[in-house]
């Protein structure tokens, strides 16, 4: 496997290493916390998160305020509200599609874009970074698009809050049933409307495609029959083919959602939004799946149950996921011993409730995490999440910020197809996707743009300092580390505009701060600040 090496520079301290891989960048108090705590006392403190010592992001998210505007059925509405939706329950949310055109569209996705700058807050402000960033990781592993329809978007809270955050760090084979239960993946992936003859295969096919055995283990292009395939005789099969695919979507059928639907028998299912299994849908014959043959007439739920037990415990499952996690935590091709030992402790756990939670911490624990700085590269809300807390920015998400960001590519929560966002720097770093981040550095400290306002007391003072010490100063907080004095120069040529970079910037105090302004946003440009 190549190594791909992004900046190839002395690796920092752990305590940045660590702050930039398990969470979105380092801040002053953050660094102190782990140089207090110890490396594997912080790393143990991250993997047992606890809400209710999170201050300021309860605070955060109770001041938060966020535009809705629209016109709808002659009612013109412009005004800013709180975050109401974030705790409320699938039935709560359910009655905006309930209400049907009596509601706008701005209305019936609110809570969605609550939910998006929920995240944008967590992630620069919460004390449980390595929670967000796992959020993220898993939002992406089990992609949805919830532009897609708008009974996801209502239901969205939910989904974020109940299944992905509530599953984050436990156990993979009950976090599986959460997914496939659940409103937004029951209607993202068409699973709501599958009953038998013919059963509908969107969800089967990313259960093993995407979210368990992975691509790499789909054979159908070597064997057409599920005998042909190693091991299947014995209940053991090295992959899986399109037999399994249409199989397990006939155990799926009959799962679908309580949408005041008529049941194709005259009576209408109960309308709450909820998981809903309808035996009158399910195919009760008899299905063989992975080599396993699952007999005919079995109790409620009790196929697709099945089959969620089948591809969690398949090795292929443990390899494909402790990859992807090794990529998001280290590098875009961690080493295979590195993997192999993730392996090793998701196949031990895979009864704990616990089971993700032991594997990240054997990952982060593992020797490749401290010492292979510089093998990827910020995704873009990586990028605009670390820059706010390294400048230590005064931040609140906007209408505005939230269209902003999903112009640099990170699409949060649409990404149209279900393999979500990638996750190495080849498709991050084209000519069109660095340009976007240049910018974004840029306008972020625009006065019009209100989302971000610097706090200078948060930043180092500059009086009666020289352009050089300023450019070294402000590297090393931004950064977390020290620069080499070639890249210092540059900055300091950037705050002295022609002046002597060893005497104080010229200028007045506003004209000064105007340049640090540029000069925050250039270190942001930077290749030292972009890679982790």
């Amino acid at each position: 496997m190549s190594d791909t090496i992004y900046w190839n520079e002395p690796s920092p301290s752990i305590e940045v290493i660590a702050l930039n891989r398990m969470g979105y960048g380092h801040t002053p108090e953050e660094m102190k916390r782990v140089q207090q705590l110890g490396f594997k006392n912080y790393v143990e403190e991250q993997l047992y998160p606890n809400d209710n010592q999170d201050p300021i992001v309860t605070q955060k998210l109770s001041s938060a305020r966020l535009r809705i505007e629209y016109t709808h059925r002659g009612n013109k509405v412009a005004e800013d509200r709180p975050l109401h939706y974030l705790q409320s329950s699938i039935p709560q949310l359910w009655k905006l599609i309930q209400s049907g055109d009596k509601l706008s569209y701005e209305e019936k996705i609110r809570p969605l874009q609550e939910v998006r700058a929920a995240t944008w807050l967590r992630a620069v402000y919460s004390k449980w970074q390595l929670r967000e960033v796992l959020t993220d990781f898993w939002h992406n592993h089990f992609n949805v698009n919830a532009a897609k329809e708008e009974r996801i978007a209502a239901t969205f809270p939910v989904y974020d809050r109940d299944v992905i955050r509530k599953n984050c760090l436990g156990n993979f084979r009950v976090f599986l049933e959460d997914v496939a239960k659940s409103t937004a993946m029951q209607y993202y992936l068409d699973n709501v409307s599958s009953k038998a003859s013919p059963a509908n295969e969107n969800y089967a096919r990313e259960l093993f495609e995407l979210h368990t055995l992975g691509a790499s283990h789909y054979y159908n292009h070597l064997y057409n029959r599920w005998k042909e395939v190693p091991g299947a005789v014995t209940g053991n099969p090295v992959g899986y083919i399109d037999e399994d695919v249409y199989e397990a979507a006939r155990a799926f059928t009959g799962w679908t959602v309580a949408n005041g639907s008529d049941n194709g028998k005259g009576e209408r299912f109960p309308d709450t939004g909820t998981f809903l299994y309808y035996e009158g849908w399910h195919d009760h014959y008899q299905k063989r799946i992975l080599g396993t043959e699952l007999p005919p007439n079995q109790p409620p739920l009790a196929d697709g149950q099945k089959v969620l037990d089948l591809v969690a415990s398949h090795p292929a499952t443990a390899l494909h996921i402790c990859t992807k996690l090794c990529q998001r935590l280290i590098a875009d091709q961690p080493a295979t011993a590195t993997i192999q030992q993730a392996v090793k402790v998701w196949n031990d756990s895979q009864q704990q409730p616990d089971q993700i939670r032991r594997v990240v911490r054997s990952i982060l624990l593992s020797e490749e995490f401290a010492k292979s700085w510089g093998k990827k590269i910020k995704r873009p809300n990586e990028l605009v999440a670390s820059f706010l807390r390294a400048t230590q920015t005064d931040f609140m998400p906007d209408s505005g910020f939230l269209w902003l960001t999903s112009q640099i590519g990170y699409h949060l929560f649409e990404w149209p197809t279900p393999n979500g966002h990638p996750d190495t720097g080849t498709y991050w770093l084209n000519s069109q996707m660095m340009l976007a981040r240049w910018r974004i550095m840029e306008v972020m400290f625009q006065d019009w743009f209100k989302s971000c306002k610097i706090n200078w007391q948060q930043l180092p003072p500059v009086t009666n300092l020289t352009a050089r010490q300023m450019a070294e100063q402000y590297l090393k907080q931004i950064t977390g580390r020290s620069i080499s004095a070639k890249t210092q120069e540059v900055v300091a040529n950037f705050l002295a505009v022609g002046g002597s970079i060893d005497e104080p910037p010229i200028g007045n105090t506003e004209e000064i701060q105007s340049r640090l302004k540029n000069t925050l946003s250039l270190i942001g440009m930077l290749p030292e600040f972009q890679i982790r």
